[in-house]
C-alpha cells in the first residue's frame, strides 16, 4: 500500500519528470562508462564505482532537499491570535475617553458568520489584548444549530482582569420562540441556569450579591455581581445578559482579588457599556 505524507504534493512537484529522469540516467550511464573505463585495478578486476557519477547523484539530492526546504519556509503558517493591545487597532470610544470601542462583526466569530447571534459591542481600555478561543468552546463545530452555550470572544489584561461573551441557545432556557429575557424568568432564575458559565465551574445562589434590571433602546438587560471564591474565572465576577433572536447573550468580566482591588471601577465601566 502506498504511504501518504503531508509533504507529498511538494515532493511530487519537485521530482524531475520521467523523460528528464531518463535523460539524466542515460547521461550518468555514459559518464559512468567513461570513468569505469579509466578507473580499473590491476589484474582486470571489476572497476571501482564512478566518482563523478556519485558526485552528480549527491548534488542532485542536495538540490532537491534545498528546494523542499525553501518550499516549506514559504508555506503559510497557521493563524494565531492577535496578541497586541487593542489600542493599536480599535477606534476610540467616543462616549468614554481613554477606552477603545469594539463591535463584533461576521469576520470575528463563526456564530456571527452563520447569523446565529446578533452583533454586540462594548468598550475596553487600550492595554487589553484579544485572546484565542479554543475551537471546542467557540461553537465552530456546531453552527448554526448549537445545543449548548459557546464562547464568542475573549479579552484580558494581566493587571485588570478578563472579559468574555458567552452565548446560549434560547431553546435551552425556554420553549418560546424569540422570547424576551423577561419571558425566561427573573434575574435569579436566569443566573441559576447560566451561573456555571460565569464562574467556569459551579454556581451557588449565596454567591449572588447584587442584581439589577435596565432597558436600553427597548432591550432589557439583567446585571449581576457575584463573589465567587472558588470560581475558575476569578473571585469577583460581573455579568450582563439579554435575549435577542434565538439566543441569550451573556457578557462576563472576571477578576482576582488583586485585580479587583485596583480595577473594580474599570471593569464596571466595561460591563455597563455592553449592548446587543
Amino acid at each position: 500500500m502506498a504511504s501518504s505524507s503531508v509533504f507529498s504534493p511538494i515532493v511530487h512537484a519537485l521530482r524531475p519528470s520521467a523523460s528528464s529522469r531518463g535523460r539524466s540516467s542515460a547521461a550518468l550511464h555514459a559518464v559512468s562508462a567513461d570513468n569505469n573505463a579509466a578507473v580499473v585495478v590491476a589484474g582486470g578486476a571489476a572497476p571501482r564505482p564512478a566518482p563523478l557519477a556519485a558526485a552528480v547523484s549527491q548534488r542532485r539530492e542536495l538540490l532537491l532537499g534545498a528546494a523542499l526546504s525553501a518550499a516549506l519556509v514559504r508555506a503559510p503558517l497557521p493563524a494565531v491570535a492577535r496578541e497586541v493591545e487593542v489600542g493599536t487597532f480599535l477606534p476610540p470610544a467616543s462616549s468614554n475617553p481613554g477606552f477603545m470601542f469594539f463591535k463584533a462583526t461576521a469576520k470575528d466569530t463563526p456564530a456571527l458568520r452563520a447569523g446565529n447571534v446578533q452583533p454586540y459591542e462594548f468598550i475596553l481600555p487600550p492595554t487589553w489584548k484579544q485572546t484565542r478561543v479554543a475551537n471546542i468552546l467557540s461553537g465552530n463545530y456546531c453552527q448554526p444549530k448549537c445545543a449548548e452555550p459557546w464562547v464568542e470572544v475573549k479579552f484580558e489584561d494581566d493587571k485588570q482582569g478578563k472579559v468574555q461573551v458567552v452565548v446560549s441557545p434560547l431553546i435551552r432556557l425556554t420553549n418560546k420562540p424569540n422570547a424576551t429575557i423577561e419571558d425566561i424568568g427573573s434575574p435569579e432564575r436566569l443566573i441559576a441556569s447560566l451561573g456555571p458559565f460565569v464562574t467556569g465551574n459551579t454556581f451557588d445562589s449565596d454567591e449572588l450579591i447584587e442584581t439589577s434590571v435596565e432597558k436600553i433602546d427597548g432591550q432589557t438587560y439583567y446585571s449581576y455581581y457575584l463573589e465567587t471564591p472558588l470560581a475558575l474565572t476569578g473571585s469577583h465576577n460581573l455579568a450582563k445578559a439579554t435575549a435577542k433572536g434565538s439566543t441569550v447573550v451573556l457578557f462576563v468580566a472576571s477578576a482576582s482579588d488583586r485585580q479587583w482591588q485596583s480595577s473594580e471601577k474599570v471593569l464596571k465601566t466595561i460591563v455597563d457599556s455592553f449592548q446587543v
